[in-house]
């Protein structure tokens, strides 16, 4: 060191010529800390600077010695120099000792004095190097510092140039050790984004398989009933789940008609198979019985004789129509559990009047054994409309926190001007649409109405049957269907 009192440090200890299974070792260290042909690093051209400031020398370096070359992560004093061979090198030299290696005068070195640094335009005549040793014992590389006349150093120099040697090891360190977090970070976002795409993918076969499953349980379609106008509306609260509302109109043969609505209890696979049995039991049922309530007596023994349906249970209203000889139709209807139909019809005052049709008795079906239904008969005259719906509706939420319920209902419905089925379907469907939270289950919509129409139009009155809203989960709306 400059100032310093020259001594010589005595030979330098070296190692044997390392094995290629040490070297191969060594090799694999490099490769760890991924450092070769990296851009240049402020950490390390500090310490090449402050090793050639403490030396006085004009030469400094840090290098990496590779398999087949000696590169330079950092050079002080000397540009362009990116790599140099390896053979015969210095560096290569210098990670063979266990010390310092210490070169006073390379021209009277046999290694030193062929090295392209000495014997060219640098012409290098004092070389001196600490190996850069891993934890485990790996020599990596080392810290140089070179001259153009030969010098001597102490061994508090050495020992100072070690000391650079290990906060380069230490730097290295650092690096790896932010190298193995960026990339824990970079594989834990990749891990996010593959679980997320999963999860994407995943939805949307879920979606899509209960958006199938759910159109094979409710009708694509309402069918055209001569002097009648038929509308519904469909959605479920979410759209990876299999609703267990339902509804349906059908034939029964001749001029008869039949319609139900109901609501399974709970979602999901289980929650479809009971409504694929309870619709395909109100169907045959219907064939087989005239009265209603016996039609729901099937359904009650069939849910509760089945093992795989469990301790599930629905509500429904089944009702049949018969044309009326004076217009319209005469409707029975047989409750089983359900929230009232709602009868329209414009009252004397021109109002519209609102009738909750609500047979006393009906009970759950599919809940108990010997469970009793009721029916209730009435005139569906022209002019006048009908409303079943299921409890997503009733129990949807108003501004202010509490449900609609059915008088909400029965209010809302008292300031329609017309009960056509088309527009009560529409103006329902806005209805739960304004509300701040939606609805918060299921919701199924069948509307019947009877047009103010000549008995003899009945062929166009058919034609306006339609569907106002699709099966498909959460749809608001969709394409009218004739």
């Amino acid at each position: 060191m400059a100032g310093a009192p020259e001594a010589s440090p005595g030979e330098p200890r070296l190692r044997r010529v390392p094995s290629a299974e040490v070297e191969a070792a060594r090799m694999e260290a490099v490769r760890r800390y991924d450092i070769l042909d990296t851009p240049p690093d402020g950490a390390f051209d500090r310490v090449a600077a402050m090793a050639a400031r403490l030396f006085d020398v004009p030469v400094a370096s840090v290098t990496i010695v590779d398999a087949d070359r000696i590169w330079f992560k950092a050079i002080h004093g000397l540009e362009g120099v990116t790599q140099i061979g390896r053979d015969p090198g210095l560096c290569g030299s210098a990670i063979l000792c266990d010390d310092a290696l210490v070169i006073p005068d390379t021209l009277t070195d046999p290694t030193a004095c062929t090295n392209p640094l000495v014997t060219g335009p640098v012409g290098v005549r004092f070389y001196a190097a600490a190996p850069i040793i891993t934890a485990d014992g790996h020599r990596l590389g080392t810290v140089n510092i070179l001259d153009t006349k030969p010098r001597l150093i102490t061994e508090a120099d050495t020992a100072t140039l070690a000391d650079l040697a290990a906060v380069v090891l230490d730097a290295m360190e650092l690096r790896l050790s932010g190298l193995r977090l960026l990339r824990e970070e970079q594989e834990r976002r990749k891990a996010e984004e593959e679980a997320r795409a999963r999860a994407e993918r995943d939805t949307e076969a879920i979606t899509a398989f209960a958006t199938t499953l759910q159109r094979t349980l409710l009708p694509p379609a309402l069918p055209p009933v001569p002097g009648l106008e038929l509308a519904c509306h469909y959605q479920t609260d979410s759209p990876r789940d299999v609703g267990g509302d339902f509804y349906d109109v059908f034939s029964l043969g001749g001029q008869r008609w039949a319609f139900f609505l109901g609501d399974v209890c709970g979602k999901g696979a289980q929650a479809a198979a009971v409504t694929s049995l309870t619709r395909y039991t109100l169907r045959a049922a219907a064939q087989h019985h005239d009265d209603p309530t016996e039609v729901l007596d099937a359904l009650n023994s069939a849910l509760l004789l089945d093992p795989s349906m469990g301790s599930r249970f629905c509500t429904c209203v089944f009702g049949t129509l018969q044309p009326a000889p004076d217009g319209g139709f005469t409707v029975t209807v047989a409750t089983g559990g359900h929230p009232p139909a709602f009868h329209l019809q414009h009252g004397d005052d021109g109002a519209m009047a609102v009738n909750g049709i609500r047979p006393k008795g009906g009970m759950l079906v599919g809940a108990l054994e010997g469970a009793r239904f009721t029916s209730h008969t009435f005139h569906l005259a022209p002019g006048h409309g009908l409303l079943l719906y299921t409890d997503g509706l009733t129990e949807a939420r108003l501004p202010d926190g509490t449900m609609l319920g059915e008088e909400g209902v029965a209010a809302f419905l008292t300031t329609r001007t017309a009960p056509d089925a088309g527009r009560l379907i529409e103006e329902t469907i806005a209805l739960i649409a304004d509300l701040p939270t939606g609805p918060g289950d299921d919701i199924a919509l069948l509307a019947l109405s009877v047009p103010l129409a000549p008995a003899t139009d009945q062929t166009a009155v058919a034609s306006t049957a339609s569907t106002l809203a699709t099966p498909v989960a959460g749809a608001s709306r969709a394409d009218r269907e004739h």
